[in-house]
């Protein structure tokens, strides 16, 4: 089968597009037909070696975190699925990727593939809107009423947390670069400010932290947030601000795969609930020209990696 992989860290350039073989699933695994996977910008910093410590992974590796396919192949102790079965996950971000014709999955990171949206297309919401959720519910346990203020909204993790969050019941204030605003509030933000912390008339429940902010900025963040509340940090090499002796709670994210969290989000999505964020479509080979473009600058919304037969 056909894969992208490289044998050593470094830049985009030591992707390969290259033959190997078919993987076997093992026990309470599935293999999948991939359609489509998609870019995560983590993707470039493990190729790049900047991750090998928090995430270290087999050379040579393939990348993909995403998956969308179709169920080829159950390992032993495997139920609910059947060949053929669209399905879409996460991987565990140290597990060879989805880049390749063909994927091993744990079959607990899986759900059925929501009907309201191409497959394809649903190959950009694993890890991010995983991510939202998590960062929502997992550890700010966002409940109806709340006013949480979610720094980086306009990128895709941020657009889809105001989602989440609005459908929850919170009051949303939302920052966002000054290209990206209208993102916010197109997710539906209730109040919507440029880049940097606003100066807010009253205290908020939460905060989500998804820019590369400076470590004063990030700092800065548990001054916003109320007695008791907490803040809920993704830029993982700086830690989450805490304030003891106000009960502010600082927590680092970091992504887990979860299949049942992905099947609400499903639901969300076929519902209407839940928009996708906007995507374009590059073939397999041509993965390392997207690592290229993102190392030399941020990219807006999400990019698509059509598997061969998927590629047109």
């Amino acid at each position: 089968m056909k894969a992208m992989r490289f044998h050593e860290y470094g830049a985009p350039e030591v992707l390969r597009y290259e033959e190997v073989d078919q993987p076997v699933p093992g026990v309470g695994e599935v293999r999948i037909r991939v359609v489509a996977t998609s870019f995560n910008p983590v993707e470039g910093n493990i190729r790049a070696g900047f991750m090998r410590g928090p995430i270290p992974v087999a050379l040579p590796h393939t990348p993909g975190v995403d998956i969308a396919g179709t169920v080829d192949a159950l390992g032993a102790d495997v139920t609910g699925f059947a060949i053929g079965d669209p399905v879409i996950g996460a991987l565990p971000l140290i597990s060879p990727g989805a880049a390749a014709e063909y994927v091993i999955a744990p079959a607990p990171i899986l759900t059925a593939a929501p009907t309201s949206v191409p497959l394809e297309d649903v190959a950009g919401l694993p890890l991010v809107g995983l991510t939202a959720w998590q960062a929502l519910f997992d550890h700010a346990k966002l409940t109806a009423g709340q006013r949480v203020l979610i720094n980086g909204a306009g990128g895709v993790v941020g657009g889809y947390a105001v989602q989440l969050a609005k459908n929850a019941g919170a009051y949303v204030i939302a920052t966002a670069g000054a290209r990206s605003g209208e993102q916010a509030e197109a997710a539906g933000a209730d109040e919507v400010y440029g880049p940097g912390l606003p100066e807010l008339t009253e205290p908020v429940d939460v905060v989500l932290n998804f820019a590369p902010v400076d470590p004063e900025q990030l700092a800065a963040t548990a001054d916003l947030v109320r007695d008791g509340g907490v803040v809920v940090n993704t830029t993982v090499w700086m830690p989450a601000p805490s304030d003891e002796a106000r009960g502010v709670r600082g927590i680092n994210l970091f992504f887990r795969p979860d299949g049942s969290q992905l099947a609400r989000l499903v639901a969300l999505l076929d519902s209407g609930e839940l928009r996708l964020a906007p995507a374009r479509r590059v073939p397999l080979a041509d993965l390392a020209h997207v690592h290229t473009e993102v190392a030399a600058a941020p990219i807006n919304g999400k990019i698509v990696v059509l598997a061969p037969a998927a590629a047109v």
